[in-house]
């Protein structure tokens, strides 16, 4: 480390040396006092010394509230989103998901969460200014295979779900060659792909989305209950790779998760009790995603020509851009598309499923 290049005071730097610190490490692992008393600097020095030390380990310059009202930070590409690939749903996310941060997107089995992920991972290789960043995908999956077949269907419906593009720029897109798949088996896997494969094909511009299917299998199959304080410090460890991978590259992550069931007492009977689901992992990886989205299956059906599709509906949980709000959708051979004002059959157990028809008007989807 050439101290010349912090700028500080000779005297600051003769007192570094002769107490033999060789690097800003050394010096940010003691506090004032020590630091005062190895090298018989003033406080004012030290304090000095304290702060172009942290200064040279800050990768970026801090942004201040200003500067982003101004959009005065190019870095964060002010208000750039990733579309979804369907304007309805873009309109429910502003625009799609933010470049910066974690998104996770909870749900039950079979309510749709791995089909949001393929289509994202095609929206995303689309330019700009159709909803995408110009880049592939980063598909890691930890509990099943990769579903390939599906991904393949949902490429050759892109000009059925996509009117909004030129046919010939769809034809132009290599979809299949910008979807790298990685499969993890367990945490030392995902650790090492999320550290060096992602970062590596991030680092080349191949990729601008890294998407995990599913965060919470390999916490689930390698802890038992009585582990939580392990469990929790991996979990720490895996939010910060991918916050990392984030903010580093501006890129958005998906993280999809798990549900788990909660039970409550029900107000008509102390002794009944009703079901719903959270996501899983618990408060400990709550805290640490950017904006928490829910898909849930409903008790209706729709229909559209000759295909029908069980009616799901996407929910803002929280998101620091967001109300908490609710869209509709339905899956079809070319992906997810958001419904506009269903007649929604009642929701339970007890009620049994009804069928709507719903033309999908070409201005709707």
């Amino acid at each position: 480390m050439n101290w010349d290049q912090l700028q500080l005071k000779p005297r600051i730097i003769s007192a570094i040396h002769r107490a033999h610190l060789k690097s800003v490490r050394e010096v940010l692992v003691l506090s004032e006092p020590d630091l005062q008393k190895m090298t018989g600097l003033s406080c004012p020095d030290v304090q000095e010394l304290l702060h172009a030390a942290a200064t040279a380990c800050r990768a970026r310059q801090p942004i201040t509230a200003l500067q982003l009202q101004r959009g005065e930070c190019p870095r964060l590409e002010s208000g750039l989103r990733l579309g979804t690939g369907c304007p309805v749903l873009d309109q429910l996310l502003r625009g799609g998901l933010p470049v910066g941060g974690v998104t996770e997107l909870a749900g039950e089995s079979g309510a749709g969460k791995t089909q949001l992920g393929l289509q994202l991972c095609l929206s995303v290789q689309y330019p700009v200014e159709h909803g995408g960043l110009n880049a592939g995908a980063l598909y890691v999956c930890t509990e099943d295979p990769f579903p390939i077949r599906r991904l393949q269907q949902l490429i050759s419906e892109q000009t059925s779900l996509r009117s909004d593009v030129p046919p010939s720029l769809i034809g132009r897109l290599r979809f299949s060659d910008n979807v790298y798949v990685e499969h993890a088996a367990d945490l030392d896997s995902l650790q090492a792909c999320l550290s060096r494969r992602a970062a590596l094909l991030l680092a080349q511009g191949r990729v601008r989305l890294v998407v995990v299917d599913s965060v919470a299998a390999l916490f689930r199959s390698e802890f038992q209950p009585d582990d939580w304080m392990e469990r929790n410090k991996q979990l720490l460890t895996v939010s910060s790779m991918v916050h990392h991978l984030s903010h580093e590259f501006t890129t958005p992550v998906l993280c999809i998760n798990q549900v788990t069931d909660v039970f409550h007492q029900s107000e008509s009977s102390s002794s009944s009790s009703s079901s719903t689901v959270s996501p899983a992992l618990g408060l400990a990886w709550a805290n640490q995603v950017t904006v928490r989205l829910m898909l849930r299956r409903l008790q209706a059906t729709v229909s559209s020509g000759d295909q029908s599709s069980v009616l799901r509906r996407l929910e803002v949980v929280f998101a620091p851009h967001l109300a908490r709000c609710s869209q509709d959708l339905a899956v079809w051979r070319e992906g997810l598309r958001g419904v506009l004002d269903p007649v929604l059959a009642p929701f339970g157990p007890d009620v049994p499923q009804q069928e709507m028809v719903l033309p999908l008007r070409p201005g709707s989807v």
